[in-house]
């Protein structure tokens, strides 16, 4: 247990789980995106769902999603100010089967036509868990820095990708892999010790089988 784990993140207000959770779990989506959000289709679950408007969830996803923060002053205005930015919105409830109670489901398309779906939890103190990507099993937390590198589930692959990291002196504190199907597209999740230099990407990006590489700083 970090410092951070014992006092909470520099937050606004009223909940660590419901808003400064909610604005992580927002960020981390408008991250993986990387584009302008131009929608936004939020399916809040469990606890999120019945309290989402008077503990100000809904703000604060939207507030993420802008780019914002856990503690950005702006988080209060969130929903104004997605107005103005044209950020279209909704927000459902329903029940997600094996679900931390604090679950969202969010899905963004970009003003450059992309796509993404990110499930994840508010899981205590402003922490998350984010648990899938676009249909794939994924499991970070934000705390570290992590590369999502999007790939073919083609032999010799993952062993490029760590290499080209062992060789930028780059420390790997966890991995994971997904992959849906055999020789379909598969996920590794990489959380990393070190600060990562944003020239590594464009390095793991014209790598063999690699489709995408996204770093999401710790947040």
């Amino acid at each position: 247990m970090n410092v951070f784990d014992m006092i909470g993140p520099v937050m606004i207000g009223p909940s660590s789980s419901h808003t400064a959770g909610a604005a992580r779990l927002g960020f981390a989506a408008y991250k993986i995106l990387g584009q302008k959000p131009v929608e936004a289709h939020i399916l809040l679950s469990g606890s999120f769902a019945k309290t989402y408007k008077g503990h100000g969830t809904d703000k604060a996803l939207i507030a993420g999603i802008l780019g914002f923060q856990s503690g950005d002053e702006r988080l209060r205005d969130a929903l104004a100010l997605a107005e103005r930015a044209g950020l279209r919105y909704t927000f459902t409830t329903g029940e997600l089967p094996g679900a931390h109670p604090n679950t969202a489901r969010i899905r963004l398309v970009g003003d450059q036509g992309r796509v993404c779906t990110l499930q994840g939890s508010s899981i205590g103190g402003g922490n998350i868990l984010v648990t899938e990507l676009d249909g794939m099993e994924v499991s970070f937390t934000g705390q570290y820095n992590t590369l999502l590198v999007l790939h073919y589930d083609k032999p010799g692959t993952i062993a490029a990708v760590t290499n080209y990291m062992a060789e930028s002196t780059l420390n790997i504190g966890n991995f994971r892999l997904t992959r849906p199907e055999k020789g379909g597209i598969a996920v590794m999740t990489i959380e990393v010790d070190d600060q990562i230099p944003d020239d590594l990407l464009d390095g793991l990006r014209v790598l063999p089988n690699v489709t995408r590489a996204i770093l999401i700083r710790s947040i």
